[in-house]
Protein backbone atom coordinates (compact mmCIF):
# COMPACT_ATOMS: atom_id res chain seq x y z
CA UNK A 1 0.00 0.00 0.00
CA UNK A 2 1.53 3.40 -1.22
CA UNK A 3 0.92 6.07 1.24
CA UNK A 4 1.87 9.73 1.15
CA UNK A 5 4.46 9.74 3.26
CA UNK A 6 6.08 7.31 1.51
CA UNK A 7 5.85 9.34 -1.53
CA UNK A 8 7.29 12.06 0.00
CA UNK A 9 10.31 10.47 1.37
CA UNK A 10 10.56 8.89 -2.31
CA UNK A 11 10.76 12.48 -3.64
CA UNK A 12 13.75 14.83 -3.90
CA UNK A 13 12.02 18.20 -3.00
CA UNK A 14 15.49 20.35 -3.77
CA UNK A 15 14.53 21.00 -7.45
CA UNK A 16 11.55 23.27 -8.76
CA UNK A 17 9.12 20.85 -10.75
CA UNK A 18 9.72 17.62 -8.99
CA UNK A 19 7.52 15.41 -7.44
CA UNK A 20 7.54 16.55 -3.81
CA UNK A 21 6.88 20.48 -5.45
CA UNK A 22 3.62 19.01 -7.00
CA UNK A 23 2.96 16.99 -4.11
CA UNK A 24 3.41 20.40 -1.70
CA UNK A 25 1.40 22.59 -4.16
CA UNK A 26 -1.67 20.01 -4.25
CA UNK A 27 -1.51 20.28 -0.13
CA UNK A 28 -1.44 23.75 -0.28
CA UNK A 29 -5.17 23.70 -2.21
CA UNK A 30 -6.59 22.08 0.64
CA UNK A 31 -4.95 24.23 3.51
CA UNK A 32 -2.55 27.00 3.30
CA UNK A 33 0.76 26.67 4.38
CA UNK A 34 0.88 22.83 4.53
CA UNK A 35 2.70 22.16 1.44
CA UNK A 36 5.20 24.55 3.17
CA UNK A 37 4.87 22.24 5.51
CA UNK A 38 5.36 19.09 3.70
CA UNK A 39 8.86 20.78 2.22
CA UNK A 40 9.36 21.13 6.12
CA UNK A 41 10.04 25.24 6.20
CA UNK A 42 7.76 26.04 9.33
CA UNK A 43 7.71 29.46 9.48
CA UNK A 44 6.39 30.04 6.03
CA UNK A 45 3.71 27.82 6.36
CA UNK A 46 2.71 29.18 9.97
CA UNK A 47 2.77 32.77 7.61
CA UNK A 48 0.41 31.50 4.99
CA UNK A 49 -1.81 29.65 7.30
CA UNK A 50 -2.32 32.45 9.62
CA UNK A 51 -2.87 34.97 7.09
CA UNK A 52 -5.41 32.77 4.90
CA UNK A 53 -7.49 31.61 8.34
CA UNK A 54 -8.30 35.16 9.60
CA UNK A 55 -8.49 36.29 6.25
CA UNK A 56 -10.69 33.90 5.21
CA UNK A 57 -12.86 34.20 9.00
CA UNK A 58 -13.19 37.90 8.03
CA UNK A 59 -14.66 37.04 4.90
CA UNK A 60 -17.53 39.11 5.50
CA UNK A 61 -15.18 42.74 5.38
CA UNK A 62 -14.22 41.59 1.24
CA UNK A 63 -10.71 42.77 1.49
CA UNK A 64 -9.30 40.46 4.20
CA UNK A 65 -11.08 37.46 1.77
CA UNK A 66 -9.26 39.12 -0.88
CA UNK A 67 -6.14 39.32 0.73
CA UNK A 68 -6.41 36.01 1.89
CA UNK A 69 -7.35 34.66 -1.83
CA UNK A 70 -4.06 35.79 -2.98
CA UNK A 71 -2.05 34.99 -0.25
CA UNK A 72 -3.36 31.21 -0.73
CA UNK A 73 -2.11 31.34 -4.60
CA UNK A 74 0.73 32.97 -3.69
CA UNK A 75 1.33 30.00 -0.84
CA UNK A 76 0.41 27.29 -4.60
CA UNK A 77 2.54 28.89 -6.62
CA UNK A 78 5.41 29.22 -3.71
CA UNK A 79 5.55 25.39 -3.22
CA UNK A 80 5.10 24.37 -6.76
CA UNK A 81 8.43 26.85 -7.49
CA UNK A 82 10.63 26.15 -4.36
CA UNK A 83 14.02 25.62 -5.08
CA UNK A 84 16.66 23.81 -1.84
CA UNK A 85 19.92 26.38 -2.14
CA UNK A 86 21.45 24.17 0.28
Amino acid sequence: MITVMSLLARCDMSEQGSAGNVIAAICNVFFPGLGQLVQGRILPALIFAIVCVGGYALWWFIIPAIIAGVFHLYAIIDAATYKNNR
